[in-house]
């Protein structure tokens, strides 16, 4: 007998498809973008059933926010501490616990404390999700991936008041909670096979200090920006959003001085990072602001029931999901630089359009109207939510999706705050107290003005951003012996 000692070969794991980890994360960003919005419709439902007013329930909405808002910075560093895929999926299960617990609440404080659990849940889901990506996909695959990371945020919000309606009316709102459950056990399973654990290096203290005046910042900022599309409560909105603005002065005076702080706005110095930022939040202003005008444009503006008002609305779900198969198509041809020029100018020009919008126009000319702006906005955050890390370290990758998240929260509501501004607002020029056509068309140009700024910063791109990530080669041409592109 031989005295060497067989051993059997290793067997590596296969790297999964790209498409694979991609469809994983959009899972679970589908289940808390549709939960997030789904309660909308239950809200009067519940109130019945925990014999309280219905406006009574807005803080089953406003309690979600405020845990995101708190634990969204966070988010990087835990990532880092204890790995990417530990905390994803324990991100899930915390979401899944925190639903399971919603759909048992006997009364509306023991429904706030579940809503503030699954909070903390889908804090965590959204960056680490976004970082699992970055982590685990080729840059050449990179905006692939993204394309289906972005459909659940944009169906999302399409999706959960129509489906929230169903659960009510012929089920219970339980159930609303309750979907969530399989979806995220089966979620945590694909996890567990098939995403490598990462962990990062943690480049000093916890920032506890800053953990609590951003906690305080953004909770109060998306607390008031949210309330802002509230009636009667313009007076408490602009007191929370005073609060937020007096404690992220705070918080930035904080940052300065702390080594690790636990928002890095020395990203900002970045360009592809900082640019995206910047450019991305003007845009969101108007995604943030549809969800909000559209339906009551339908309903009030052209008497159209929920439900058909509902059916028009999904075309911009219709649109989002079309752009996925020609996102990479376009950068390998245009570029990072002209793609965001191009589509920011065509997305943002279509949603104005809404502006026009009357019940004399045909129906399937608004609904292409819609699709067609659907699906350059689409695109346009397909560009931003790739072209922002192009530049990132690995070591800072965890800091810049938690920096970039918070933001993205941040200016969705922001952009509702907005949009009910501009309407109320036209509302009281105008001394009327139900909004007519002529208040939406004010507050869709508005919303669309806002966002056509972000022309100005996307040709600050260099034409030469993201070029291994698109497969696309400016054009060099050399002036003096000097290679200029």
């Amino acid at each position: 007998m031989s005295d060497q000692i067989y051993q059997a070969p290793m067997v590596r794991r296969a790297a999964p498809n790209f498409r694979v980890i991609a469809m994983i994360v959009a899972s679970a960003m589908l289940m808390e973008n549709i939960d997030a919005t789904v309660l909308a419709t239950a809200l009067p439902t519940m109130a019945r059933d925990f014999a309280v007013s219905a406006p009574a329930m807005s803080i089953a909405l406003t309690s979600y926010l405020l845990s995101l808002a708190i634990f969204i910075p966070a988010s990087g560093r835990m990532a880092d501490s204890f790995g990417s895929r530990t905390v994803f999926r324990a991100a899930i299960a915390v979401f899944v616990a925190g639903s399971i617990l919603c759909a048992l609440a006997p009364t509306l404080s023991f429904l706030v404390l579940a809503r503030l659990l699954q909070g903390m849940g889908g804090a965590m889901m959204m960056p680490v999700g976004r970082l699992v990506l970055m982590r685990s996909v080729a840059r050449k695959d990179m905006v692939s991936a993204m394309s289906w990371l972005l459909v659940p945020a944009l169906i999302g919000p399409i999706v959960g008041p129509p489906l929230g309606g169903f659960f009510v009316t012929y089920l219970d709102w339980r159930w609303i909670f309750y979907i969530n459950v399989p979806v995220g056990i089966i979620g945590m399973i694909f996890v567990s096979i098939y995403i490598d654990e990462v962990k990062g290096k943690a480049s000093g203290p916890f920032d506890t200090i800053g953990f609590v005046l951003s906690g305080i910042s953004l909770g109060s900022l998306l607390f008031g920006f949210e309330m802002s599309s509230h009636e009667g409560e313009g007076a408490f909105s602009i007191f929370l959003i005073s609060i937020g603005l007096i404690f992220g002065i705070g918080y930035l005076r904080h940052a300065r001085r702390h080594p690790s702080p636990i928002m890095d706005f020395s990203l900002m110095k970045v360009p592809s990072f900082g640019t995206s930022v910047i450019a991305g939040s003007l845009t969101r202003i108007t995604q943030g602001a549809q969800p909000f005008l559209l339906p009551l444009l339908f309903q009030i503006g052209f008497g159209l029931s929920a439900a058909a008002a509902g059916q028009i609305v999904i075309a911009t779900a219709l649109g989002a999901l079309a752009m996925k198969p020609m996102a990479k198509f376009v950068f390998s041809r245009l570029g990072f630089r002209r793609s965001l020029v191009l589509n920011g100018i065509l997305g943002t020009v279509g949603y104005g359009l809404c502006a026009a919008f009357r019940p004399d126009w045909p129906m399937p000319l608004i609904f292409i109207v819609l699709v067609l702006s659907a699906f350059f906005l689409s695109f346009q955050f397909t560009a931003y939510n790739t072209i922002a890390y192009d530049e990132i370290d690995k070591e800072r990758m965890s800091s810049a999706t938690s920096f970039y998240t918070t933001f993205q929260q941040l200016m969705l509501s922001l952009g509702i705050c907005i949009g009910a501004l501009a309407l109320h607002g036209s509302m009281a020029f105008n001394n009327v107290e139900t909004p007519s056509l002529a208040d939406f068309s004010t507050a869709f140009i508005v919303v669309t003005l806002i966002s056509i700024t972000a022309t100005v910063w996307n040709l600050r791109f260099s034409p030469t951003s993201g070029e291994e990530i698109s497969g696309y080669k400016a054009r060099r041409t050399k002036v003096d012996g000097k290679t200029k592109t």
